[in-house]
């Protein structure tokens, strides 16, 4: 995997995940893409990967999350495919260097302890609206989905990764609800639930 050189940031770690040997090559590609992004915009230099691939140039919805010494320095991503994956994925690890309100902009020494993790998500799919918070509780599958939660001008969403944390259906969307600024007690029949799942690849701590 293309990294820059030893003074300004390590060589990029070994990937993980994915299935199989053509999903670890695509995992592979995909996380030296965001990487390459987040080193040029940092003037790092860095060897950019290719990109004849046809699959790049298919839309694609990614995100992609950064962790810093084990702890977690942005994450952005889109939740639908509006753009081709190689462009989407470059974007949006720009973003989540820079560009995530939670954190500030990174910066080259912590660049060096940064890991990357891209997710692939699949094109989300609306749940049946559900009458109460229990109803919409009992139809996720802990551990596997994304969801995307709408009620009118709120909305947000958490990656199955989120469920590491948050392994309880209840306390999920309790969060998932505080994320969208609503109150964690609050239910209306009006909210929209989409579920996506993802295929993730990550470098190695």
């Amino acid at each position: 995997m293309p990294g820059t050189d030893a003074t300004a940031n390590p060589a990029a770690p070994p990937a993980s995940g994915g299935n199989g040997s053509a999903g670890e090559a695509r995992g592979r590609l995909l996380l030296a893409l965001a990487r390459a992004a987040i080193a040029e915009s940092l003037g790092l230099p860095v060897a950019a990967p290719a990109e004849q691939l046809s699959w790049l140039r298919e839309p694609g919805a990614t995100f992609v999350t950064l962790k810093c010494e084990g702890r977690l320095r942005g994450c952005v991503g889109s939740i639908r495919a509006r753009r081709p994956l190689g462009e989407d994925v470059r974007a949006n690890a720009r973003a989540a260097a820079f560009a995530d309100p939670r954190f500030p902009p990174l910066t080259p020494p912590e660049w060096r302890a940064t890991r990357v993790e891209v997710s692939l998500l699949t094109p989300p799919e609306p749940l049946a609206p559900a009458p109460s918070e229990e109803a919409a509780a009992t139809a996720l599958v802990p551990g596997i989905d994304g969801l995307v939660l709408e009620y009118r001008h709120h909305g947000a969403t958490f990656l199955p990764q989120v469920w590491e944390q948050l392994r309880d259906p209840a306390e999920f969307l309790a969060h998932l609800k505080h994320k969208a600024g609503l109150p964690r007690t609050f239910w209306s029949p009006e909210i929209r639930l989409l579920r996506y799942r993802v295929e993730k690849w990550a470098e190695e701590e």
